[in-house]
């Protein structure tokens, strides 16, 4: 069994404000994400230029954190939010949702679409790739502050979280910072490194991250107030619409590139 490092959740103070770990690492995926794709952005066949960089990592975060917290709320939470409203704010306690974030994200990408006439897929191809970063380091932000922990274990490595009762658990947090984080950015990074037909990068990113998440709910503790939902959790659930989507989405993107290449072949038959 492994000592589970009792870190502080407040990094430190500005005067008597007290600033996070679980919000730095928020800020940390932002400013890496926003430096990457600024990076991308060099090359004109993304078709993106720096200044447009900003406004979609503005566009992006506005979609993260309103729909983050939305969800979380609605999907897990839900009675809580019936009687303290309030908490909707109270972003710093933790509690964001992917799942809810990712509705969030697309909904803000969609306006800022129409808002620069740009295509959704060309937009959500550009950042998937950078995404990873901040759900990796939002997971660690979770490990710090001691939540979301995973089910009992006999495995070495198992931790006894400060709230999760005298047993230790997995520390379900770090093996999705090292999946959804670490794996998924290498996958996406790579793939994403020559273009690609309009969606396959979008599609390749659900996929996968709907895969990584189905697979460690195995090991992470379901939500107390929610519990197991025939016998899977609600992360697997909303999962698995992700994995349908991406596999319909990529299979669509890798269909256009055939149909384009086939008609470039007849074209110079002709």
């Amino acid at each position: 069994m492994l000592q589970y490092p009792a870190i502080d959740p407040v990094a430190f103070y500005i005067f008597s404000w007290p600033v996070y770990w679980y919000g730095l690492m928020y800020l940390v995926g932002i400013i890496a994400g926003w430096i990457l794709l600024a990076w991308r952005a060099r090359n004109p066949a993304r078709g993106f230029t720096q200044e447009q960089v900003s406004d979609v990592i503005f566009y992006t975060v506005l979609g993260v954190i309103i729909g983050g917290r939305l969800g979380y709320m609605i999907f897990y939470d839900w009675r809580v939010l019936l009687a303290e409203p309030l908490m909707l704010f109270k972003i710093w306690k933790g509690g964001m949702s992917f799942h809810g974030g990712l509705i969030g994200v697309i909904l803000a990408l969609w306006i800022y679409a129409i808002r620069y006439k740009k295509h959704l897929f060309d937009i959500t191809d550009f950042i998937a790739p950078v995404v990873p970063i901040g759900l990796g380091a939002g997971r660690i932000g979770n490990f710090i502050n001691g939540e979301l922990w995973g089910r009992v274990t006999t495995l070495p490595w198992g931790m006894v979280f400060p709230n999760g009762g005298d047993l230790p658990r997995h520390p379900s947090q770090l093996y999705e910072s090292f999946l959804e984080g670490l794996i998924l950015f290498l996958i996406l990074w790579i793939y994403s490194g020559k273009i690609r037909p309009r969606g396959a990068v979008s599609g390749l990113f659900l996929i996968f991250y709907g895969l990584f998440r189905f697979t460690i709910e195995f090991f992470r503790q379901p939500d107390l107030q929610i519990g197991f939902i025939g016998g899977f959790t609600e992360g697997q659930l909303l999962s698995l619409p992700m994995i349908i989507f991406g596999g319909i989405l990529f299979g669509w993107a890798m269909g256009q590139k055939n149909r384009k290449q086939s008609s470039g072949q007849t074209e110079d038959k002709t």
